[in-house]
């Protein structure tokens, strides 16, 4: 069923409304929470298709009463209301495309320096706040999990937890190596650079999703938590490292009060690793994923940031293309989500 389509969310609406005034919905406070989150998201779509119905009308009229009445002035307020119209509609447009198995989820995302020393360390930084200002120009929520900054500038590794809705949808093709070509400030001679960082992406999965994992096959380490975080870091060993010894994945948390937090963080973190590696490999169960899942595969990049001697960020994979590099960097990142999300379609 498409994500916007009106009968299939009345159906829908009904069903959870019939289900909140049974007896007992309350019992449960968590799944109660989950399914007054549903509701609002159903209510809040078929009101954005009401008022987009009722603009269109509008539009209509006031095209008619601008040629009746040769009007300029209500007819470049017409072109003006069409061309706002046209937009949202495009928006909409691109979210019904948000209709796979976990779009609608919230988003794991981990940033990776590449090889590269200095400057891929501050490339990863500077993806890292790319993403985060992209969340909150998007409304989403970032919250950090883990990041494993570097004494002399710039991050080897950082993962984030996007909450709000599609934004696995809107982010899983964001997944890649990402290039960056500029003078570099950390070269005395002030050369060129190519740097290399990737990101990964992965949905974080429902806590209803029951998953088996041989307890067995994991190895759990605790460490010292590095970074701001209260007077227990850096005197506690409250970090966790767990490490999923068939597929050699390893997930950390640190940026948790305690220790028992971090490691049910990392154990869903994992298990979100594990389940789309799963998808992806086509198998009937976790148990069947053996092999090394752990290294960066420095192939092809799926985009280029160009700083020196011209101003370019390029898709390779959609061909699009702009000129503000600044602007991308800020958090401009639509254009290119939406460009890829159109080639599904």
């Amino acid at each position: 069923m498409s994500p916007f389509d009106p009968a299939g969310m009345k159906e829908d609406l009904s069903k959870i409304e019939n289900a909140m005034s049974a007896d007992g919905f309350w019992d449960d406070p968590e799944t109660a929470q989950k399914t007054m989150k549903e509701k609002k998201s159903l209510e809040d779509k078929l009101k954005e298709l009401e008022n987009l119905s009722a603009q269109l009308e509008d539009l209509q009229i006031m095209m008619d009463m601008a040629e009746e009445e040769q009007d300029e002035d209500m007819a470049q307020e017409a072109e003006d209301t069409y061309r706002e119209l046209s937009q949202a509609l495009e928006s909409l447009k691109l979210r019904t495309l948000l209709n796979g198995k976990y779009d609608k989820n919230n988003a794991i995302i981990s940033v990776h320096a590449g090889s590269g020393g200095t400057d891929a360390q501050d490339w990863a930084e500077m993806l890292f706040r790319m993403y985060t200002r992209w969340c909150e120009k998007k409304g989403y929520k970032a919250k950090l999990i883990d990041m494993q900054d570097d004494t002399d500038a710039g991050i080897k590794s950082a993962t984030l937890l996007v909450e709000g809705e599609n934004a696995y949808g809107y982010l899983k093709n964001e997944k890649g190596v990402h290039r960056l070509v500029r003078i570099s400030p950390f070269d005395s001679s002030g050369r060129r650079h190519t740097s290399f960082s990737s990101l990964d992406v992965v949905p974080e999965i429902d806590d209803d999703v029951e998953v088996e994992i041989n307890s067995e096959d994991l190895r759990i380490d605790t460490f010292r938590s590095s970074g701001a975080g209260g007077q227990h870091v850096n005197k506690t060993d409250s970090a966790i490292r767990i490490t999923h010894l068939p597929t050699n994945i390893v997930v950390t948390c640190q940026n948790e009060r305690s220790q028992h937090q971090n490691k049910k963080t990392a154990m869903k973190l994992l298990t979100s690793k594990l389940i789309e590696l799963k998808e992806q490999e086509k198998k009937e169960s976790l148990d069947e994923l053996k092999g090394d899942y752990s290294q960066i595969t420095w192939g092809s990049q799926i985009r280029s940031y160009v700083f020196h001697p011209y101003t370019m960020v390029k898709d390779h994979r959609t061909g699009a293309e702009v000129g503000n590099v600044n602007a991308v960097m800020d958090g401009d990142l639509d254009y290119f989500i939406n460009e890829k999300l159109k080639q599904k379609e």
